[in-house]
């Protein structure tokens, strides 16, 4: 859909500056296009309304570069249809069952989500099947090492939309990583202006 709408390129730095702010350097050595290339495309999704000039980076002895980031049209485009209806749903069953067995039931669907995910033997196999399990769901993940173990550090929540202001779903993704990797799961994530997933998995 994504790419649909803006051509691969473009789609690939939205992915980028959905990540966290860069400048036209940064892009252009991320992408391996040249520079004037990269303003090209950055003026198109200015011109748009999908990014937008958000500050200086500024470095030793030179011209402070513009760093680039998405408006929040821009980070519309990802995946947030979901959220009135997933957010409304999420406040009934708490209205009729409670805030403790709301989350039981949403750690039930996350445990039941991962069921069809191939098992691998080793824990850091099954680590990284769950961060594909994330990716695959929409999210952007990375899988990090840890003080005791591993974490998935998310950049822009693909449930932002519901989790600022219905936490409780963030119990969901954890037991689906549990389940996974067979694992305790902290969940750790950010619920600021710029949501961040982060689930740590105990060694």
């Amino acid at each position: 859909m994504l790419n649909t709408l803006t051509g691969e390129t473009q789609a690939k730095l939205l992915h980028l500056l959905r990540r966290a702010p860069r400048t036209i350097t940064e892009l252009s050595v991320e992408l391996g296009l040249t520079d004037n290339a990269i303003r090209t495309h950055i003026a198109a999704l200015t011109r748009d309304g999908l990014a937008e000039l958000v500050g200086t980076q500024r470095d030793t002895g030179g011209k402070p570069a513009r760093q680039y980031g998405l408006t929040t049209f821009g980070g519309e485009l990802f995946p947030k249809a979901y959220a009135l209806a997933f957010g409304g749903l999420v406040d009934e069953i708490v209205r009729v069952v409670g805030q403790e067995r709301a989350i039981e039931l949403l750690k039930g669907v996350g445990a039941r989500a991962a069921r069809g995910v191939a098992p691998a033997s080793d824990l850091a196999g099954r680590v990284a099947a769950a961060a594909a399990t994330l990716r695959e769901l929409g999210a952007d993940i990375d899988v990090v090492t840890e003080t005791n173990g591993w974490g998935l550090q998310g950049y822009a929540c693909p449930l932002s939309a519901v989790t600022s202001g219905h936490p409780q779903v963030c119990a969901l993704v954890a037991a689906l990583v549990a389940e996974v990797t067979g694992r305790p799961v902290e969940e750790c994530c950010e619920r600021g202006s710029r949501p961040r997933c982060h689930f740590h998995i105990s060694a």
